[in-house]
């Protein structure tokens, strides 16, 4: 019987420490200070809103028209000599027509190599102009959501979040726009 008593005590008093240490903070004080769990924010929203997303989307896109009017020129230049190739080819003597072919099937080979190049390099240039970008903006996110002591933040934009319960999360999206200076 000495035992039930004492382990009913135990319970008791385990379960009254517990309730006290949930009732730290008086109901006035939690609703004060209220504590997300979450944040989150529209990611795009803000990226393209950036100064320096808007200088490196200027920069690729004068890039991006600089290989458009090089590839445009060798386009015209391989159409020229193509049409020079089917006037005279009759005339030609074999050694002559073959040497033609071959300078056309090159002309088109590296047409065909610096289209695939210039795709490339576009990509490389958009990630090396975005990184700096991105990072400046994950860094704000990062600084905000430790600030308020959240958990994590998500990413709303598109339909990546459909529903936030807006008692366990809070919407940082214009916060991350203050803290980088951006007019809302």
């Amino acid at each position: 019987m000495k035992k039930h008593f004492m382990m009913i005590l135990a319970l008791v008093l385990s379960l009254t420490a517990t309730a006290q240490e949930q009732q730290v903070s008086t109901p006035v004080e939690a609703a004060k200070t209220p504590t997300y769990l979450f944040g989150y924010i529209n990611y795009d929203e803000v990226l393209v809103v950036m100064p320096d997303y808007v200088i490196a989307k200027r920069n690729l896109e004068d890039l991006r028209i600089k290989y458009e009017a090089e590839t445009k020129r060798s386009e015209e230049e391989f159409n020229r000599k193509y049409e020079d190739f089917l006037e005279g080819q009759r005339d030609f003597a074999p050694s002559i027509l073959r040497k033609r072919q071959a300078e056309i099937q090159d002309m088109m080979e590296r047409n065909v190599a610096f289209k695939e190049e210039s795709i490339r390099l576009l990509a490389q240039a958009e990630r090396d102009a975005m990184s700096p970008v991105c990072a400046k903006l994950n860094a704000t996110i990062q600084s905000i959501g430790n600030s308020l002591g959240l958990a994590f933040v998500l990413n709303s934009a598109g339909n990546n979040l459909p529903f936030v319960n807006a008692a366990n999360g809070i919407d940082i999206t214009a916060e991350v726009k203050k803290a980088l200076d951006i007019e809302q």
